[in-house]
């Protein structure tokens, strides 16, 4: 029976066709473009009909991919899928038009828009500007300055064995600088984060320059990376951060990567990562605080300089809330780890929950969130966390054993990525507009 209706049905388009003068060949079209029609509309028919099963359903997929690329970054393009796809769904069914939804689910719609920034191929820094008009605009403010560029410098801090000559070096411009001038400098490894150029590359050199805010003069934190004893690869990238203090108080932070090219007559240039085509990354999946204090791996740092490791992180800690210029507003993102209510983990995690080690450490929102150092949300670097964590490192002050830490580290992650429906986690509650944040 459905074959003879479909006979009888295509039998009525032919003759409508024909009545209003197509030729033949072009038939076949007419009676496609209904069909292509129907096909369009179906989409959005289930979401306008069912807008909040339609909405959780996609919170749940979009957080559910979003923790798999957390845990391991080989996921990132399916991740990126998600977020493209659900993108295109809005704009197709023109719901980040549409008033009515937007007044139930503008929070998840302007997530999406900002999540989708970064999936766009001149996006990679995901800011609302494309990748090469925020380097333009920001150049002032990330230049490695000269004399930094200087090649007798340069070719010391390439390589372990001559870094002392580079120390040498930036004592004597210390030398004939003021006090409120001078560069605090030194060698440290990292626990946790290679170079991007080079994923086993982890001892480095940061120097930190002073600025001016009379002369929006920014500080600037200048990171070179540092090659191993006896590699023959060079590392070869000098990372930018800067902080340039605005009206308020809190500091504007831009970024830049750049790469020196060692070239066969011994010169040395130094370029943008990105300039010179190899991309870049988005910067706040990892800055959320916008400068990172340094938790150097120990013993790492040498008595004489232990006292600049101190200096650099207490400047770190007078910047006050992070702030990315007109490029990027942080708090779209969210509420981050450790933001959850004390009732929220005795539902999730039971009765008593509040009386343990875990508990009690579960404090990150204390410091992290948008009034102080920046929410830890996502999109954010899982090596990172785990780092802080599991290393010894945050919570800040406590002193916890390890398997006290893994614990703290997994509750943390769970109430943050859970989609349950009767226990939603800190993204879901935050996106469905149960949480004020």
């Amino acid at each position: 029976m459905r074959l003879n209706f479909l006979d009888l049905s295509l039998k009525g388009k032919v003759a409508t066709c024909l009545q209003t003068g197509i030729a033949l060949p072009g038939i076949a079209l007419c009676l496609l473009l209904p069909l292509a029609g129907s096909a369009s509309a179906a989409p959005c028919a289930e979401v306008t009909s069912r807008p909040d099963a339609w909405v959780n359903g996609r919170v749940n997929t979009l957080i559910l991919a979003g923790r798999r690329a957390f845990d391991d970054e080989k996921n990132e393009p399916a991740y990126e899928n998600v977020v493209t796809g659900i993108a295109a769904r809005l704009r197709q069914c023109k719901l980040d038009r549409d008033l009515v939804f937007l007044s139930r689910y503008s929070r998840f719609v302007e997530y999406i828009g900002t999540l989708s920034l970064a999936v766009q191929p001149d996006h990679e820094l995901g800011f609302a500007v494309p990748d090469k008009q925020y380097f333009a605009e920001t150049a002032q403010y990330v230049q490695v300055p000269d004399f930094l560029r200087e090649q007798r410098f340069l070719r010391a801090v390439s390589r372990l064995e001559t870094l002392d000559q580079a120390k040498a070096y930036l004592r004597r411009l210390n030398a004939s600088r003021k006090a409120d001038e001078l560069l605090i400098f030194f060698s440290y490894e990292s626990r946790h984060l290679g170079t991007p150029d080079n994923d086993n590359s982890f001892l480095r050199l940061l120097v930190v320059v002073p600025g001016n805010i009379e002369q929006n003069i920014p500080d600037k934190w200048v990171q070179f990376g540092v090659t191993d004893p006896g590699v023959r690869t060079r590392t070869r990238n000098v990372s930018v951060v800067a902080t340039l203090s605005s009206n308020d108080g809190s500091p504007n932070v831009y970024f830049k990567d750049f790469f020196r090219t060692f070239r066969r007559d011994g010169s040395i240039t130094l370029r943008g990562r990105w300039e010179l085509g190899y991309g870049d990354d988005q910067c706040v999946q990892c800055h959320k605080s916008g400068v990172l204090p340094i938790f150097p791996e120990s013993g790492s740092v040498s008595e004489e300089e232990t006292a600049s490791l101190i200096a650099a992180n207490q400047r770190f800690l007078t910047y006050g809330p992070p702030r990315f210029g007109k490029y990027l507003d942080p708090e779209k993102y969210g509420p981050g780890l450790g933001s959850a209510s004390a009732a929220d983990r005795a539902e999730r995690f039971g009765a008593g929950f509040e009386n343990t080690v875990a508990s009690r450490s579960m404090i990150c929102s204390s410091c992290h969130r948008a009034s102080r150092l920046g929410a830890l949300n996502w999109p954010m670097d899982q090596v990172l966390i785990s780092s802080f964590i599991k290393g010894g490192q945050m919570p800040y002050g406590l002193k916890l054993q390890p398997a006290e830490r893994a614990e703290v580290y997994e509750r943390l992650i769970q109430e943050y990525f859970s989609v349950s429906d009767s226990h939603p986690g800190i993204l879901k509650s935050w996106l469905l507009g149960s949480r004020s944040e």
